[in-house]
């Protein structure tokens, strides 16, 4: 939650009510272009008792293009929910070209670290995932750095996947035309329309 906010607006807000299932819309400035974006703040835990959040959660991933996995490095139970949550997203997105980017937050908090560098990075190599530490309280820019990113692997995919829709839609051309039998066709078919 901290972490959109500071993205949308630069500011970070210290207190504040975590997974609210806000979704925020806005314009982002990529690669020169604007893009229109929409993040939505989702519920994070997949646990037994968390059943109602798993339906809350189906919706919101049905309908995203990317994700960020947030947890913090100063609470263990935050990184141990990240494994499930990439396993759910992955049975409703199987295509595993759909970025996930697993993001540990609090760096600036090294005294209270539960969650060790080397561990954040272990899961993300398991999981084919890229892995980034990060501080939002500390810095805009390297929270910037994770949306921008996921935001250029969603353009990315979005764009190989219109680049598919039109080679599909091309008709194909006969492998060895026969320009004759071709051009009788046509008249045929236009002395017919005549008639």
């Amino acid at each position: 939650s901290a972490m959109i906010v500071r993205f949308l607006t630069k500011r970070f807000i210290g207190d504040y009510e975590p997974n609210t299932g806000n979704l925020y819309s806005r314009l982002v400035h990529l690669e020169g272009d604007h893009i229109a974006v929409q993040i939505q703040d989702t519920p994070g835990c997949i646990q037994e008792n968390c059943v109602q959040v798993l339906d809350s959660l189906s919706r919101c991933v049905k309908w995203a293009e990317g994700f960020l996995l947030v947890y913090s490095i100063t609470d263990y139970s935050s990184y141990q929910s990240v494994q499930p949550l990439y396993q759910h997203i992955r049975k409703v997105h199987p295509d595993a070209r759909t970025p996930i980017i697993i993001v540990g937050n609090k760096a600036d908090l090294l005294h209270a670290r539960q969650v060790q560098a080397k561990e954040g990075l272990q899961l993300a190599n398991e999981l084919g995932s890229l892995f980034l530490e990060i501080s939002t309280s500390d810095d805009f820019q390297g929270v910037s750095d994770v949306f921008q990113y996921l935001c250029k692997e969603v353009s990315k995919l979005q764009r190989a996947g219109a680049m598919d829709r039109r080679r599909s839609s091309i008709i194909p051309r006969p492998k060895s035309p026969n320009m004759q039998d071709l051009k009788r066709r046509f008249k045929q078919a236009l002395s017919s329309k005549v008639k």
